[in-house]
């Protein structure tokens, strides 16, 4: 007589690998959809955290094995050099304009657009704000330096009429950063505003019906209403930028920088590319990559932890 099948297990008897594994036969379509993200992520974020390893050698690329192991050796050096800690402060100073002025941009054209009643009118916009995203930093650099050429430059000649003085944006240090923080926000507003969008798409109308028999205008409704609803999300976005305040932007400052503005251009992204590429000191340009990381986890760790303090909610 055959046995009788052994019943299955409730799902609270279950250990975390049984449902785990339960899961992935139940989805297993859907964990395929996620496996070529999930492999570009192991292979080209996590397998090169191991060779942060070398910034603890003195590396020879030639005999990797036999490198001599030095300690914090190339940390000391690192701050003990003068053009690092320049390259350090312009990081931290265009990441903190670029946080602090373009930050904001995002939510008051989502607010502004939410307000909008033409529906083609709207998407029109919207279609506009969002095409400077999908145009890489190289082709965006080519229009730029277009641009503000000297000589044939549009940009050039309406600054030229305004201040009537002959400038060159992009070699003049006190005119460089201000370019760099204008391009990047002209190419990133438009992009940010979709995360707002749905956050605004959460909102109940019936909020709306309500604040409008009571008598309050479009401005109190922002103020009272759509502010308050999408201040979670602000808050998980300023966390998040919060972790890039080190990343000012190798792609945009590569494209556009000379010599001429290393001095308040070149940051730390750019200092790695020449020291650790161009002059093959692979372990000194890993210090100072691996410096770069340790700031931005404690970064987020601050404001995340000031965050959940204040009453807002977190990203864990």
């Amino acid at each position: 007589m055959a046995a009788a099948a052994k019943p299955a297990k409730p799902a609270y008897e279950l250990s975390g690998w049984e449902r785990f594994k339960k899961d992935v036969v139940r989805d297993k379509w859907l964990y395929l959809l996620i496996l070529p993200g999930m492999l570009f992520m192991l292979i080209f974020r996590y397998i090169p955290i191991f060779g942060n390893v070398i910034a603890f050698m003195d590396f020879n690329p030639y005999n990797m094995w036999n490198s001599t192991w030095v300690g914090f050796d190339q940390f000391i050096k690192l701050f003990n050099k003068p053009a690092f800690m320049q390259t350090f402060y312009n990081t931290l100073y265009i990441s903190i304009l670029k946080m602090v002025c373009g930050f904001p941009i995002p939510i008051i054209l989502a607010l502004m657009m939410n307000e909008m009643r033409n529906m083609q009118f709207k998407k029109v916009a919207q279609t506009l704000l969002y095409l400077p995203h999908f145009i890489s930093w190289v082709v965006m650099a080519g229009l730029i330096m277009n641009f503000l050429d000297p000589s044939t430059g549009l940009v050039t000649a309406l600054l030229k009429s305004i201040t009537g003085k002959d400038l060159q944006v992009l070699t003049d240090k006190a005119l460089f950063v201000p370019m760099l923080i204008i391009t990047d926000i002209y190419k990133t507003m438009g992009w940010g505003t979709i995360i707002y969008f749905a956050a605004l798409s959460g909102v109940d109308p019936q909020l709306y019906e309500a604040a409008e028999i009571d008598g309050a205008r479009k401005w109190k409704q922002m103020i009272n209403i759509t502010l308050p609803a999408i201040t979670p999300t602000i808050v998980i976005m300023l966390i998040l930028n919060c972790n890039n305040i080190v990343n000012a932007g190798f792609d945009q400052i590569f494209m556009l920088y000379s010599a001429l503005v290393y001095d308040v251009a070149d940051i730390i992204d750019t200092y790695v590319y020449r020291i650790g590429i161009q002059k093959a000191d692979y372990s000194f340009s890993t210090a100072a990559g691996m410096f770069k990381s340790v700031i931005a986890l404690v970064m987020i760790l601050i404001v995340n932890f000031v965050a959940k303090k204040t009453g807002n909610e977190g990203i864990w």
